[in-house]
């Protein structure tokens, strides 16, 4: 234990924030197995750049959210930048944050980093959502973009997302080389900080907020006719809410309702056990509102905004309301953006690309299918936006015109080279107004396109095994021969990249194992990126005979049931 707190000691005596270093002086101080544990947990190890970004606990130590942590990834960034973007002394880059504590201050020692090394720094206000920070990083044109935010992540956490000069997520080798220029950093301080007030620091207003708006609006195929529609919405105690309300006036939208209790940002999200929309109870206080007014529709928010959670009314469901599956709203608003396609819309105009849409390998498959409908061609990409926003590198000649992750993740066009869950809001409720204008609803949306397309029923399942590593490798060692009785007609692992698609580039290595069974079901299995899980994701498919959508839904569902039954041994066993 003498490592252990000879390292403590030293973060302790070189950490910029007298809280946090207080608070490991203290540990330090108490001794005993139960400081030594909180010493550990701080000190195993450092936060890493994972599917988006870093992320962790509020608190001090490497393997923490704080001061020290942030400036020390932000030196090694402007080192980055003097090597591979030298034009950044120039450009710039763009930093925001969002509510969660200690964003904002966060945010400023990004600031005081970038300035400090020379690198002017576009600060937005603020509280404001990730999809505008991404926005912004090509709207000014600047080199890269910091934001300071967890997303959905439990209130304890916060994080740091890193991107580059198109607008889009860093990806491999950026992260490696980034994180092993952390540790060339040195004494933190020795790391050149800017004041407040030095000139190259450009405090932003909301001229890029409007501009942002102006864009997605622009983009969305808003030029359709809409029907009234009774909308209660809820930001979930996120920094969405102010820009949605105003996306929707700028639309022309009819106002939506907001949930009270939830519309000012709160970093401690007092009203859900977490600021998910996934999760269970999450949506309840918007339910509530939405029977209350006898509304159409609920949407909402995470608390950074990048997602968006759709539910309509269903009087067998509990509170008389569903959530739709992400693949739902994905299918849904692929088919109408494809159908706008079909009529000419193009979200960026004239000839600048052909159509692609893209989806991530873990989602539905349906999309693939509509898009080969339409004479659209269709990437599949790796888990996380980074990946969805460059879908069109594979296809030469063609521009992504929407593109979506079955974990609440959509982006309509390229003007925001992430997942935004603002601009697709406003997407939905014109495809929402649509279908009413025509006598239709989303729930026979989904059932025309069951007929069409086949029923495609798709589940995650996390297992909590206390070595994911391990258990990797043993099914790599070992693979199932079936799976709930199925038998695996064909097996692929992405560990050193690998063709997914006849006739596109491979895709990168990835952690993820995939097999195809008798049935034609499908499942892919990686571990969690952040807790000790793994997670199973799995697509059941069944044509609809005679029309009969309830009965192959009732088949479907029978077979993922006994497929999740069987992924606790297979996983965690």
């Amino acid at each position: 234990m003498t490592d252990l707190f000879s390292d403590a000691r030293a973060w302790a005596s070189q950490d910029p924030d007298d809280a946090d270093r207080a608070e490991i002086e203290q540990l330090l101080a108490e001794g005993g197995d139960a400081a030594r544990a909180k010493l550990e947990e701080r000190f195993a190890d450092r936060l890493h750049f994972g599917t988006a970004g870093l992320r962790g606990a509020v608190g001090a130590g490497p393997n923490r959210m704080n001061r020290a942590v942030v400036r020390q990834t932000t030196a090694a960034l402007a080192r980055w930048l003097g090597v591979h973007r030298p034009g950044a002394r120039r450009t710039g880059v763009v930093v925001g944050c969002d509510a969660r504590h200690r964003s904002s201050e966060l945010a400023d020692e990004a600031t005081a980093v970038l300035a400090g090394h020379g690198i002017p720094v576009h600060r937005l206000p603020d509280r404001r959502p990730t999809p505008l920070l991404a926005f912004a990083v090509r709207h000014l044109g600047a080199a890269a973009g910091v934001m300071i935010t967890a997303s959905h992540n439990p209130p304890a956490d916060n994080g740091y997302k890193l991107y580059l000069d198109d607008g889009a997520q860093i990806v491999p080798p950026v992260d490696a080389e980034i994180e092993a220029l952390v540790e060339q950093v040195g004494p933190l301080s020795d790391v050149p900080l800017a004041g407040p007030s030095d000139p190259r620091i450009v405090r932003l207003g909301d001229a890029v907020s409007k501009e942002y708006l102006r864009s997605v609006v622009a983009a969305a195929p808003g030029h359709l006719p809409r029907a009234p529609l009774s909308v209660v919405y809820t930001p979930m105690h996120g920094v969405a809410g102010e820009l949605f309300v105003e996306g929707m006036r700028l639309a022309g939208l009819p106002p939506v309702s907001v949930v009270a209790a939830q519309a000012a940002p709160d970093p401690d999200f007092p009203t859900v056990a977490f600021p998910n929309p996934e999760e269970p109870g999450a949506l309840d206080l918007a339910f509530a509102e939405a029977s209350r007014l006898g509304a159409d529709l609920v949407l909402a928010n995470d608390p950074d905004g990048d997602r968006l959670a759709v539910a309509v009314p269903d009087a067998a469901a509990p509170m008389g309301w569903r959530r739709l599956t992400g693949d739902e709203v994905g299918v849904l608003l692929g088919a109408f953006v494809l159908d706008r396609v079909r009529e000419g819309w193009r979200p960026f105009g004239g000839t600048a690309g052909r159509p692609l849409v893209a989806a991530s390998i873990v989602s539905s498959t349906m999309l693939e299918k509509i898009a080969e409908d339409a004479g659209v061609p269709f990437v599949a990409t790796l888990t996380g936006f980074k990946w969805l926003a460059r879908a069109a590198d594979a296809v030469p000649g063609t521009r992504l015109v929407y593109g979506y992750e079955e974990a609440l993740g959509y982006a309509v066009g390229d003007v925001v080279r992430d997942k935004d869950g603002i601009g697709a809001g406003l997407t939905f409720l014109a495809l929402a107004g649509h279908l009413r204008a025509r006598e239709s609803t989303l729930e026979r949306c989904l059932g025309s396109l069951m007929r069409r397309y086949g029923v495609h029923r798709t589940v995650q399942h996390s297992v909590p095994t206390p070595d994911p590593g391990e258990r990797m490798a043993r099914l790599r060692a070992d693979p199932p021969a079936e799976i709930a009785g199925s038998e695996v007609r064909r097996s692929l692992d992405l560990a050193a990249g690998c063709t997914w698609q006849e006739g596109l580039p491979a895709l990168p290595p990835a952690d993820v194992l995939a097999y195809w069974l008798a049935t034609g079901t499908r499942v892919l299995v990686r571990p969690s990126g952040t807790e000790p899980k793994l997670k199973g994701y799995v697509e059941v498919v069944r044509t609809v005979g005679g029309g009969d959508v309830a009965g192959a839904l009732a088949a479907a569902e029978e077979e993922l049931d006994a497929i999740g039954a069987a992924l606790g041994a297979l996983l965690g066993g």
